[in-house]
């Protein structure tokens, strides 16, 4: 049966044809609920079982109210290789590659700086730093989502609890100039009966360098005229670090003990 169905018009009323019987059925909307279902899924198990591509997707919700970002996510990965890579470059760079906004490109690289910060937050104000597993474990919190070689001191009282972590600087990829001096300032300015060196190697080698012995030894010579001492340097490499307090002239012995004043 034929009809007339009108449309508006700001200057008159038209009329088209169109045959109801004829009216292809409505397409079910495979992507109807989809949001809520992984957001129900995260809700039940966290990320246990997620694809990287569908944990971008879900944080990409909260950019995005109304895209597909399934689809995004795939690109996004497609473009950096990997969710680390991803989340580690830097904001212009998000933005030049992926054609994104300011704000999706902050979020993405704010993801290992709050890793960070929550997993320094987590010790609370009394950290005690005294045992080598307990100080890599902060050490390696500190150093999360460091895509540049970066110089830490931690200052411990007598009882090894942490007086305050002193970012001294940060470098290139594969070096950063040490300076004994400022390290000898930050221990006065804290009262500090001994320190922890601690930096990474954004490479992800652990093993310390010929320059990693050299810095240790002057900064070590430069502590000991104002009677500090230090219980540790260790290297953060990712996941894993190496401990010199562990280690006797590079050799690999365990020590007896800790802390080892270098």
């Amino acid at each position: 049966m034929l009809m007339l169905r009108p449309i508006d018009s700001k200057k008159s009323i038209k009329y088209e044809k169109c045959d109801e019987q004829m009216k292809p059925p409505k397409k079910l909307n495979l992507h109807t609920g989809h949001r809520q279902r992984v957001k129900a899924k995260y809700r039940k198990s966290g990320l246990e079982g997620f694809h990287d591509h569908e944990v971008l997707e879900l944080l990409l919700y909260y950019c995005y109210s109304r895209c597909d970002t399934n689809e995004i996510a795939h690109k996004m990965l497609h473009e950096f290789g990997s969710l680390h890579h991803l989340f580690e470059a830097d904001i212009e760079v998000i933005m030049d590659r992926l054609g994104c906004t300011e704000n999706v490109a902050i979020l993405l690289n704010l993801i290992p700086a709050l890793a960070s910060k929550y997993l320094v937050s987590r010790w609370g104000k009394r950290i005690f730093l005294n045992s080598e597993k307990i100080a890599a474990e902060y050490v390696l919190g500190l150093f999360i989502g460091e895509t540049v070689e970066t110089f830490y001191v931690l200052c411990l009282d007598t009882q090894y609890k942490l007086i305050n972590s002193t970012l001294i600087g940060k470098g290139t990829i594969s070096e950063i100039a040490t300076y004994p001096r400022e390290i000898v300032r930050v221990a006065i300015n804290n009262n500090a009966a001994s320190v922890i060196l601690a930096h990474n190697h954004p490479g992800g080698t652990m093993r310390p360098s010929s320059g990693d012995n050299e810095a240790t030894a002057r900064i070590s010579e430069a502590l000991r005229t104002i009677d500090v001492k230090i219980t540790d340097h260790i290297i953060a490499a990712g996941d894993r670090y190496f401990s010199y307090a562990a280690r006797i002239d590079g050799r690999s012995a365990m020590i007896a003990g800790y802390p080892f004043f270098l």
